[in-house]
């Protein structure tokens, strides 16, 4: 097989469970009227307009829409879509992002993430991915937070659905209109380190992460931020009013939900982490984030540097370095990284061994009495040519009308 000719698409019809959808509305991710809309018998995402294409597992891990300026940042300058990053990845971004706003007390900052971080792309076998293709590694020289990843999501790339972007800021779409086949283009700015007048911000902020790792008896651990964001109901990957170091409680704007009870808590931590049943789940942090109630010291500097935006033009960093289709670096697992949270690979593997997960019932649409080979790899839905928010396409499912055929079926 040529070498060009590695690369697959892993598109194919969504099939997402009634313990996906109840999850979801626990975490009052579909609270706002269209908020998701669920792919019917498409077997290739035709997202309507002012939709974009996600997962249940990146939804769980901290993204809505409209998306932070540091996650749409960081699209831009990596020439990336949503859909390339796995559920590990996403999770990286959540945890970095909380790390800055409720324990650096900075808005997410560039250059630290420079210094941290790379990506490189993700394959298996003889097999370049599209959809998970890029992961998020730690440099193996710096020392992060233990975050305790799975190994494996299983079936994640068929847990699809489209999600609304609304209008934020004057701008029309904060993600880029969606591109199933776009090829995954290795740029330099997927191994940009930290320039030389980056450094003195970014060692002053180094410094302030080891030591929230290693004062005795106030270690702060990679899972407990990830139980933090959860616990506090913000989606740190969504444009927000305010940072979290404003954090206000249960009033907070910016909560997607009430609280959690302990039970739904600790099983969302454990479904996301290598957390067995037997393991405890943190309850707090050793360290007492900032938030309204733990103001920030007088005269604290939060600005920090974006990553360059699209409306601020091209970037060196940008110039593409090879087609990274031609040959995966290596299979995941095979990786040598940091001893720390990237140390443990991510295998996004399809198997569905283990996996409880319903396909599309009937009960949602007539039209899925047909055989699913008359609709493989169509890639079509008609869609209404009446506004989004007042007549769904027909070929979608709000997420009420999607639940309920569920549930029933």
């Amino acid at each position: 097989m040529a070498a060009q000719d590695l690369e697959v698409s892993e598109w194919e019809r969504s099939k997402i469970s009634a313990q996906d959808i109840n999850l979801l509305k626990k975490l009052s991710l579909s609270k706002k009227k269209h908020a998701l809309l669920f792919p019917s018998e498409e077997s290739y995402p035709t997202p309507p307009m002012e939709y974009r294409v996600s997962f249940v597992d990146h939804l769980i891990r901290g993204l809505s829409a409209p998306i932070h300026d540091f996650l749409r940042g960081l699209l831009f300058v990596y020439g990336l879509q949503l859909h390339h990053f796995t559920p590990n990845s996403i999770l990286h971004i959540s945890i970095f992002i909380t790390l800055c706003e409720c324990f650096l007390g900075v808005q997410p900052n560039w250059a630290l993430w420079k210094h941290i971080f790379f990506i490189r792309r993700n394959g298996s076998h003889n097999i370049a991915y599209n959809i998970g293709g890029v992961v998020i590694c730690v440099r193996p020289d710096v020392e992060y937070f233990d975050v305790k990843f799975p190994d494996s999501v299983q079936g994640w790339r068929r847990r699809w659905m489209y999600v609304r972007e609304d209008c934020s800021d004057s701008r029309e779409y904060n993600i880029a209109p969606f591109d199933g086949s776009a090829k995954i283009l290795r740029r330099r700015s997927w191994d940009a380190e930290a320039t030389e007048q980056e450094k003195t911000v970014t060692e002053a902020l180094m410094s302030r992460i080891h030591e929230l790792q290693n004062t005795r008896g106030q270690e702060l651990l990679g899972i407990q931020i990830t139980a933090y964001f959860l616990r506090i109901r913000v989606q740190p990957l969504q444009a927000r009013k305010n940072p979290l170091w404003m954090y206000a409680g249960d009033k907070d704007v910016d909560r997607m939900s009430t609280d959690l009870s302990v039970k739904d808590l600790e099983k969302l931590v454990r479904k996301i982490s290598l957390l067995s049943k037997k393991d405890v789940v943190p309850s707090s942090c050793r360290v007492v984030p900032y938030s309204g109630a733990n103001a920030l010291p007088q005269n604290h500097q939060t600005a920090s540097p974006l990553p360059p935006l699209p409306e601020g033009g091209d970037v060196d960093d940008r110039a593409v370095v090879t087609d990274d289709t031609q040959v995966p670096s290596q299979p995941e697992s095979g990786v040598a990284v940091s001893h720390k949270s990237a140390a443990r690979s991510e295998k996004e593997v399809e198997s569905e061994a283990s996996e409880s997960t319903e396909s599309i019932p009937s009960a949602v649409s007539p039209r899925n009495k047909r055989k699913r080979g008359d609709t493989e790899g169509s890639g079509t839905s008609k869609l209404s040519s009446s506004p989004v928010e007042e007549t769904v396409p027909e070929e979608t499912q709000p997420f009420d009308a999607y639940a309920s055929a569920l549930v029933s079926s």
